[in-house]
This record gives C-alpha cells, structure tokens and sequence, in this order.
C-alpha cells in the first residue's frame, strides 16, 4: 500500500535523491516503496538509448513500453528492433490502438491533417494509459533542456491522479546525453544524422535547421509542443497555451 499522496510521495522522492547522479536515481527508485511499480516508456527517438541502457545495467526486468502509432518513420521501428536486441531488453511491450480504434478514428490515415491532437489522443495517451493502469509510475526521458513545460523539471512529479513521473535526466545538459552515447558506443537513430533531433510520427516530424530547438520540428507550423502523454496540474498539455 503506497503511503500518502501523489504530491507528498513526490516531495519525499526529491528530497531524497536530490544530491543522486541519474543512473543512481534511476538504480534506486525503481525498489522505492515510495515510487511502486514502474515501467520505463519509451519512443526510440534520437536520445531514447541512453536512458534504455541504464535501465539494461541497473534494473533489466522493468518492463519497457513502446508506444507505435502505426504512423512511426520505418527507421524507428527498424531501430527499436535493433536496440532491444543488442541492449538484451527482455520486456519490451509495442503498445497499439486497437483496429477497432484505427477504423472508427481513422480509417484513412489521414486525421492528423486536420486535427493532430485528436491522432495522437486515440494513438499515443489512450493506448499508453491502458498500458499504464497496472503501474504506479513511469520513467521518460524528458530533460529541462529540451525546453517548453520542461524547463523546471524534477526528478519526481505528480501526475494525477494516479501516478508518479520519474525523470532521472531531468538535470543533464544536451553534452551529457551526447557523451553517453559515446562513452557506452550506443547506436545512433539513423534520422539523426538526417538532422531530426526530435523524432516522432512520419507525418509531423521534420528536420532542423542549424540553431533550431530541438523540438522545432515537431509539428511544425502549428502550435502544438506536446503530444499529450503528458499531465500537467492533471490535465493534457499539448499546445503551448498550457504553459
């Protein structure tokens, strides 16, 4: 039985891990009885690896979930194929929406035309919250740097009103990420070297430009910053009005 609330439990796991290094957070926190039981989601997106190999080294059961909306570039798919393989993942689960879902939202293909937060509320949060309701919490890979509603990010947050968020590289600089791949010879997505930086849907994703965020080519001409998987205050963010 976890004790207190989500904002509480949230409070006491800063507080406790407040001077740790990542990977410490990430080895101790998933054997919290303050945190509970965790999954590591993921996207295999351009910086996806480092926090998949921490997990390999420090706590290889906890179970990955992978969220594919049927709409992700063939390099992705490709790519989680490749690291799961040789990172040794052993409970890697490929999160769907349902044909049923597909057929009655999107029989064509072609919603995120007109309504990218209705595409990603039907592929990406309610599958991923299916997914979820067994866990008390969830580990991403989001850092401050990254920007938008990121930039105040702790390891620990609230996401009401059932969960906890562990962010373990909350606090590390873009070189950081870039020296871990390096220092532990991880693959590279193959879109980074095409200059994604930020790698989502085929159809909303773009390359860019030298100086660019990170995120600029996510949705680009809209604005949309979010996909939506993620709770603020309780409540969806996807558009940068919600900041």
């Amino acid at each position: 039985m976890l004790d207190g609330t989500l904002d509480d439990r949230a409070a006491r796991l800063n507080n406790r891990y407040k001077h740790h290094a990542a990977i410490e957070v990430l080895r101790r926190a998933v054997n919290d009885p303050d945190l509970g039981k965790v999954a590591l989601v993921s996207s295999f997106g351009s910086e996806s690896v480092v926090l998949l190999h921490m997990i390999s080294v420090v706590a290889p059961g906890t179970p990955v979930l992978f969220i594919d909306t049927q709409m992700l570039f063939p390099e992705t798919v490709d790519y989680q194929l490749e690291v799961t393989r040789k990172l040794q993942l052993t409970d890697v689960r490929v999160i769907q929406a349902t044909e049923k879902e597909v057929a009655l939202n999107d029989p064509d293909g072609t919603l995120h035309q007109f309504s990218t937060d209705s595409c990603c509320n039907f592929r990406k949060t309610i599958p991923l919250e299916r997914a979820l309701s067994e866990f008390d919490g969830w580990i991403t890979g989001r850092k401050r740097f990254q920007g938008g509603q990121r930039t105040e990010l702790e390891f620990f947050e609230a996401e009401p009103p059932l969960r906890l968020r562990v962010n373990p590289l909350a606090h590390w600089r873009a070189a950081d990420v870039q020296d871990y791949m390096a220092e532990n010879n991880l693959p590279r997505h193959p879109l980074v070297a095409k200059g994604y930086a930020s790698i989502g849907c085929a159809p909303c994703t773009s390359p860019i430009k030298p100086g660019e965020d990170p995120r600029a080519g996510r949705w680009r001409g809209s604005q949309k910053t979010e996909c939506g998987i993620h709770y603020i205050g309780g409540k969806l963010v996807r558009t940068g009005a919600n900041a």
